[in-house]
């Protein structure tokens, strides 16, 4: 289930969070996760405690890395990449959104973590499926893979046009009439169920999913928006995971 810490103001996984595992969505209250300080600010400023954090630098690929940390220093980070997957502890991996859509994934019985970024460049191109595709080759197993949805915009909002929608039919036609809505002649796109069902269709386990329930866009008290924010004054919630 997706729940909100108050004291903390971010939402996080309960399939994910316990005594080894700390993961979170961050909320608009935090500050724009775009800046280094506020990202270092949250976990200075509530005492927890981690060896380096590492800030994917994203371009909307289907880029990714397994990291090893090789060098000192308590940032690091990862250019011309959307996943990233761990075995270390105490290192924070991060994605950064304003619409997108943010993923964690976890094998607890091995160790295992990441994130991924994906809009909708990566999840045409399958983006969680590579990620859980890169950590069976780490060793994990995808009937026990947990993934947590993060914040994006919903269904409600995203709207595409119709070079967009048939770029997604014809990749995704098994999925049309789960996918797009229409109304008043306008095509909207469900970001959030095209990722479920390409998890579901890869292996995962549906009751290894926790669904984020709100929409980026809508909820402008608690998240930032690219397409609300006039695009130029958007901010970016920051994403986390990692082993205590």
């Amino acid at each position: 289930m997706i729940k909100y810490d108050s004291n903390l103001k971010i939402f996080y996984s309960s399939l994910i969070n316990d005594d080894l595992y700390f993961s979170g969505f961050s909320t608009k209250t935090l500050g724009d996760g775009r800046k280094i300080n506020v990202i270092f600010n949250f976990f200075e400023k509530n005492d927890i405690s981690f060896k380096k954090i590492v800030i994917l630098e994203q371009i909307h690929s289907t880029n990714i890395v397994f990291f090893k940390s090789r060098s000192g220093g308590v940032l690091e980070k990862i250019p011309d990449t959307d996943g990233i997957i761990t075995k270390e502890e105490k290192l924070i991996l991060i994605v950064r959104n304003a619409d997108c859509l943010p993923l964690i994934f976890i094998d607890k019985e091995i160790g295992l973590i990441g994130v991924s970024h994906q809009g909708w460049r990566g999840s045409i191109k399958r983006m969680a499926q590579k990620m859980i595709d890169n950590m069976v080759e780490q060793g994990g197993n995808k009937e026990k893979i947990i993934v947590a949805f993060g914040p994006a915009i919903g269904s409600c909002c995203y709207e595409i046009d119709e070079e967009r929608y048939y770029h997604f039919k014809q990749e995704f036609d098994g999925y049309s009439n789960k996918i797009f809505s229409y109304r008043q002649g306008k095509i909207f796109l469900n970001l959030s169920l095209l990722n479920y069902l390409l998890l579901l269709d890869k292996g995962v386990d549906k009751k290894n999913i926790d669904f984020f329930p709100f929409c980026t866009k809508c909820d402008k008290r608690r998240f930032f928006s690219f397409r609300r924010d006039n695009k130029k004054n958007y901010g970016e919630m920051f994403n986390f995971v990692f082993k205590i």
